[in-house]
C-alpha cells in the first residue's frame, strides 16, 4: 500500500510513508513549492503517480490560503490517479506526541496550532487509551482493539488565557468524578511555546512541545498515516474540506462605479 501524505496546515509537509518527508516552513513560499515537492517525493520513493494507492491530506484547522492549496492538490491527484483520499485533522494526531514517561499521572493532550492574531486552534484530548501498533497498511490493524481518543473539548479557536480557563473547568469536573486521579496537561503543537506563559495555570509537570507529529520525519509521517487509517478514524471519516474555524479575510468587492452611466459595470455575482 503506497501512501502519500500532504499537509499544509503549517508550512507544508509532503512524503511517501516509509520515506523522509519534504518539509517547508516558510509560509511565503510553501504553496509555490507544493507541486514540485509532491513530484519530487514520489520520484525519490522510486514511484510514479499511478503507483499511489492512498493519499492522506491534512484538513486543518489552519488559516485559509495554504490549507486550501494542499487539499485542492490532494483532491486533484486523487482524481487523476484513482488513489483513495482520506482527510485527517491535524490536532487529533497530536496525542501521539506526548510524554511517554509513566509517572503515575493521567496525561491529557491540549493540541494546538497557531491561528495568528494571538489565538490558537485547539482541542483537549485524552489519548491514554490509544496505542499505535502494526503499520498503516490495510492488511494490518493500525491500533490495538478498542483503542480510541476521547475528545474533552471539541476543536475550537480562542485566546490562550481563555483556553486555559476552559481546560481547568474540564479538569475540575474530572476531579469531582474521580478524586484519586492526578491529571497533567501536555500542550503540544505549533504555537505552544509562543504562549508558554499562559500555561502556568495548568497543573504542573506537563510538557510544552512546539512541534507537531509531522515534524518528526519518516517516523512521524508513518504514525500520522496510521492514525488516519485507524479503526476509529475510518469509522468516523473526516469530510475532506478545509477546517477554518474562522471566516477568511475576504469579501465580495463593492460594485464598480458607473462611468458615463454605463450599466454594464454593475457586478451580478
Amino acid at each position: 500500500m503506497q501512501t502519500l501524505v500532504i499537509d499544509t496546515s503549517y508550512g507544508s509537509t509532503v512524503g511517501m510513508v516509509g520515506h523522509d518527508p519534504i518539509v517547508e516552513t516558510d509560509s511565503r513560499t510553501h504553496v509555490e513549492k507544493l507541486q514540485v515537492n509532491i513530484a519530487t517525493t514520489v520520484e525519490q520513493a522510486g514511484l510514479k503517480p499511478e503507483n499511489i494507492d492512498r493519499i492522506i491530506v491534512g484538513i486543518g484547522p489552519a488559516p485559509f490560503t495554504g490549507l486550501r492549496a494542499g487539499i485542492v492538490a490532494a483532491k486533484a491527484l486523487s482524481f487523476a490517479t484513482g488513489a483513495r483520499l482520506i482527510g485527517q485533522n491535524v490536532l487529533s494526531s497530536q496525542v501521539l506526541v506526548r510524554n511517554a514517561e509513566h509517572d503515575g499521572r493521567h496525561h491529557l493532550t491540549l493540541a494546538v496550532n497557531d491561528a495568528r492574531r494571538k489565538q490558537l486552534y485547539f482541542a483537549l484530548l485524552d489519548g491514554s487509551g490509544y496505542e499505535v501498533g502494526g503499520s498503516a497498511d490495510e492488511d494490518h490493524d493500525a491500533n490495538v482493539e478498542n483503542s480510541c481518543v476521547k475528545t474533552l473539548i471539541d476543536m475550537d479557536i480562542d485566546y490562550p488565557e481563555s483556553i486555559v480557563n476552559r481546560v481547568n473547568e474540564v479538569l475540575e469536573q474530572l476531579r469531582q468524578s474521580d478524586t484519586n486521579v492526578e491529571y497533567v496537561v501536555d500542550v503540544i503543537g505549533h504555537g505552544a511555546a509562543k504562549y508558554a506563559q499562559s500555561w502556568a495555570s495548568l497543573p504542573e509537570g506537563g510538557m510544552v512541545s512546539d512541534h507537531a507529529l509531522l515534524d518528526e520525519g519518516a517516523s512521524g509521517l508513518e504514525r500520522f498515516a496510521a492514525f488516519a487509517t485507524s479503526q476509529q478514524s475510518l469509522a468516523n471519516p473526516e469530510p475532506i474540506e478545509p477546517l477554518y474555524l474562522r471566516r477568511p479575510d475576504v469579501s465580495v468587492p463593492n460594485p464598480l462605479k458607473h462611468v458615463l452611466n454605463h450599466a454594464g459595470a454593475e457586478r451580478t455575482e
